[in-house]
Order: C-alpha cells, then structure tokens, then sequence
C-alpha cells in the first residue's frame, strides 16, 4: 500500500471516529465549553504520555511557531464548543450536517492559503456536497432551537476550515501527536475558566465518556486525521469529512432514538456520493 492510500484510510477511519463523538453531546448532561474541556484535558494527557513512551522531542524549530500553535489551539477550542452546542441546541443530526458546510469554506480559502489554483471539479463538489447538507436542513426560522442550532454549526465549520488548513501547513514540520497535543494544551488553558462559570457537577459516569472522548475519540482519531493530511489536500480532506454526518445519524438512531427523516436519508445519499467521487479522484 502506497502512503497516499494509508493517509485516505487514516482519513476515513479518523472521520468514523468523529461521526460517533457528536453523540456525546447528548450523553453527557454538561455545558458545550465544559465537554470541551474534559475531552482535551484527557486527550492531552494521552498525547503526552504516548510522546513520552515514544521519546519524543516537544520542543518546537522555531519561536513564532509557538504563536501559531497557540493561535490553532484557540480556534480548536472554538470549533469544538460551537459543534456541541450546536448538537444540544439542536440534533445530532442538525450539529453534524452544518458543520459539513467545512469544505466549502476550505474549497474557496484554501487557494488563498497556499497559492493554489482552484479547480472547477472542486468547485462543482463543494457545491454539490453543500446541497446535500442543505438538503437536510429544515426551513429557518428565526429565535427556534433549530436554526440557532444550524447557525451555530456553521460556525463550527468555518472555524475547523481555517483549523484544517493551518494543520496542513505544519504537518510537515512536525508529528501529527505534536501538532494535536500542543492545540488540545491550548484549548484546555483557554477553557479552563469556563469551570468557574458553569460550576458543573461531574458524575462518575462524566468522568469515564469525558475520558473515552478524550482518548479514543479525540486524541487518536486527531492525530490520524492531521497526518492524513501529509499527502492529502485539505479540500479532499474536507469532502470525506462529509461522512461524518452519515456515520453519526445512523448511531443517533440505534443508540438515541433521533430518526432521520426523507430529507436527511436523501442528503446524506448526496453527501455521500460526493464523498467516494472526491476520493477516488484523488489517487
């Protein structure tokens, strides 16, 4: 197998994993920033013991990669407390598919980024993927849950856009291990306060999906999808990422009882052809 196949498969696996962590928006009965919170401080401190096993150095190459690292861990902590949020206000559903709206940010700030010429092919999949997400979205209507949901899903999705593209930028400088444990420390730091303005009350039950979330779906699921993107363009990227909401309806629905509707069957259908249209393109 040649390392751009290992790098879709690390892609699509690490997309899987992902699907499945925006059902514990609704397992877990805690604020969207304290979520957040728990999962990268467990997902830190995995990042790090494993570096630690492997003897990995984390010292950076240079002092202004520090500032940027510090910049993608802020906008991580962003990302992800809009994404909950957005699944508690609304659906898991709702959260997954907005955020989708993420490759169509990336298609058309991606050239800007890294002086890329952008291709009508990718134009007309961003397109297509973003009517499938549309698709499935109910009508607006502003002050419900829903659309203060989908709004706050496309939020998500423009924040983990520029996110995805800063990642690509040092994944060739550093590990993805690095690279994710450095933006989880920095969202942890970031959102540390946030426990003196939620007083959250943590059960045992917390504890372990705060620590599953962190580990599994966080810090492994992370790391593989950034050094995914070793060989992989982030737009690309970005249209696999559009599995995620497939593969979290469809648990949604065993595990929580959130059947999808007509709509969001035939949006995903949209999505997902889109997705393996993209993927076999790239090889």
């Amino acid at each position: 197998m040649n390392i751009k196949n290992k790098n879709l498969i690390q892609i699509h696996f690490a997309v899987f994993l992902f699907g499945l962590s925006g059902l514990f928006g609704k397992l877990l009965s805690l604020p969207s920033m304290i979520i957040v919170l728990g999962r990268v401080v467990f997902s830190s401190i995995f990042l790090f013991t494993l570096m630690f096993y492997l003897k990995k150095d984390i010292k950076l190459k240079e002092k202004k990669h520090y500032f940027y690292l510090i910049v993608m861990g802020i906008i991580l902590a962003i990302h992800w407390s809009t994404f909950f949020k957005s699944i508690q206000t609304a659906t898991v559903a709702i959260g997954l598919l907005t955020f989708s709206t993420f490759p169509v940010f990336v298609t058309f700030l991606e050239p800007y980024f890294f002086k890329e010429k952008i291709k009508l092919r990718d134009i007309v999949i961003a397109v297509i993927t973003f009517l499938g997400v549309l698709f499935v979205v109910p009508k607006f209507q502003l002050g419900n849950n829903l659309t203060q949901g989908v709004l706050w899903g496309i939020v998500s999705g423009f924040t983990y856009a520029i996110l995805s593209m800063m990642n690509r930028k040092y994944v060739k400088e550093y590990s993805s291990s690095l690279i994710a444990f450095y933006e989880q420390f920095v969202a942890a730091i970031v959102l540390m306060p946030s426990l003196f303005f939620e007083k959250p009350v943590f059960s045992s039950r917390d504890i372990v999906l705060l620590i599953v979330l962190g580990t599994v779906f966080t810090g492994i699921s992370h790391s593989l999808f950034i050094n995914g993107l070793k060989n992989i363009k982030t737009q690309t990227a970005g249209i696999i990422s559009s599995l995620e909401p497939v593969y979290g309806i469809v648990f949604a629905a065993f595990l929580l009882g959130e059947i999808p509707t007509l709509r969001e069957i035939l949006g995903g259908i949209i999505i997902l052809g889109t997705v393996f249209y993209s993927t076999i393109k790239c090889k």
